[in-house]
Parts: C-alpha cells; structure tokens; sequence
C-alpha cells in the first residue's frame, strides 16, 4: 500500500455544534488532525476493503514525529525503529506491509510482527510500547475479539502514555466498542477531485475521517484530498490555511 504523509493539511473541515466544556469553534477550525497533542493512544476504525485505516495511523505517526521537537542534545536525525503487529485475521484481509509503498525515510525501519491469535498480537503491542528505542507502534486487529476488551485497552494506554511511546491501533471491520484510546477515529474512501489536466485520468487518493472521540478536542469530519505530492485543502474550504509537502 502506498501511504500519504504527514496528515497536517485536511482540505475541509464539516462545521459541527461545538461540545460543552471544549473550545468552540474558531479554536476547533485551527486544529488539524495529527498535530502533536499529547495523545499518545489513538484508535482508528477501517473497512477491510481499502487501506485507508492503515494509511491514517501511519501519516498520524509522522505528522507527531515532525511535529516533535528537535533533541538539542542529539548529534544526528531521530532513526528509531517503529513496529507494525498484525493479528492473523487481519493479516488475511488487509496483507502484509507493503514496503516499497511506505515513506523512504522508514523503509528500512520497520519491523513487522505477524501475530497467529488477538492475545499474542497484544501481547506484542505491549511490549513494543515498553521499548523506548521504537519511534511508535502501529496495530491491526480484525473484529472485535474478546481478548480486545476495554481492560485490554487499557493497558495499552497506560503503557504508552508511562514509556512515551505512540500507538495507533487500526480496528479493521470492527464495530464501535468501549476503549481508553485518546482518539478514535472512524476513516473511509472519498470520492476523488477531477485531475486538473485530464479530466479521464484517475483522481488524487482522498479520504474521509471523522474523530467521534477525543479528550481535548470536539468530535468532527475532515476531507483529505492528496495531489501533486502535496495534502492540500480543496477549493472552497474554509481555511485557506496551506498545505503541507509530503516527505
């Protein structure tokens, strides 16, 4: 699979009734997605039948990495290694990690783990969140298994947030259970804008996600629209905020 990155630039925000006790309006519309907020746990609910949840986790992780800042102290570029666990179902629906589609600069810094059952794909998520010499860790787990219960969420939570080390969970063709991740994300296809030089070319890769839960932000839905190596917002957003270059 060939995966957008960073996620900084959404083309449209879908104005919502601001929440109580969230920022309203004009602060949500400043924030975009994937800025580093402190959310170390987020959750991100696919269809098997495209790669778009796999495709948001993995932007998501470098927009937080960029968004990072810099170790004074440190005499060369951040080259941890990230982890990518899939459980066994998962492994049949959506296929192994395509690696010559993945951003260049983490090519050769992915280790992959192909878990049989959900207990020892968590198990290896755990334990990854544990190791400090990983960037982040991403997860897929197909449906909604027993073992993925909100205890289990849990832990995941409190061993990222204790090691601060990242986690974005991909729940491929699951339905929206009880979970402690900070962000959950519900994300699927959109219909592509027409290509600007030849109307019979196929479209730009676009999605749509919509954040349903969040601690420090109000739930809304946001166009990802990608063209000319660039995320760039789509005519008539409404914030004609730039866009971000892909790496």
């Amino acid at each position: 699979m060939t995966v957008p990155t960073p996620l900084s630039a959404f083309a449209r925000r879908l104005p919502l009734p601001p929440a109580r006790g969230l920022p309203g309006a004009a602060a949500a519309a400043r924030w975009r997605p994937g800025l580093a907020d402190g959310a170390l746990h987020g959750e991100v609910f696919a269809a098997s039948r495209e790669a778009s949840g796999a495709a948001l986790a993995l932007a998501l992780a470098l927009d937080r990495l960029h968004a990072a800042r810099p170790d004074p102290a440190a005499d060369r570029p951040d080259e941890r290694r990230w982890l990518w666990v899939q459980d066994d179902a998962a492994l049949r629906l959506t296929g192994r990690p395509y690696r010559p589609g993945l951003p260049a600069q983490l090519r050769h810094r992915l280790v992959h783990v192909a878990a049989g059952k959900p207990e020892d794909a968590l198990f290896a998520l755990e334990e990854g969140l544990r190791c400090r010499d990983l960037a982040f860790v991403i997860g897929e787990i197909a449906g909604n298994p027993r073992a993925l219960d909100f205890t289990a969420s849990r832990r995941l939570s409190l061993a990222s947030e204790k090691h601060g080390v990242p986690l974005w969970l991909v729940r491929i063709d699951a339905r929206r259970d009880l979970g402690s991740a900070r962000m959950r994300w519900d994300v699927r296809a959109a219909p592509s804008a027409p290509p600007r030089w030849n109307a019979q070319a196929p479209g730009a890769p676009a999605w749509q996600a919509e954040l349903f839960r969040a601690r420090a932000h109000p739930p809304g839905q946001w166009l990802l629209d990608l063209a000319q190596g660039r995320l760039a917002l789509r005519d008539g957003a409404e914030d004609a905020g730039g866009d971000a270059r892909l790496a």
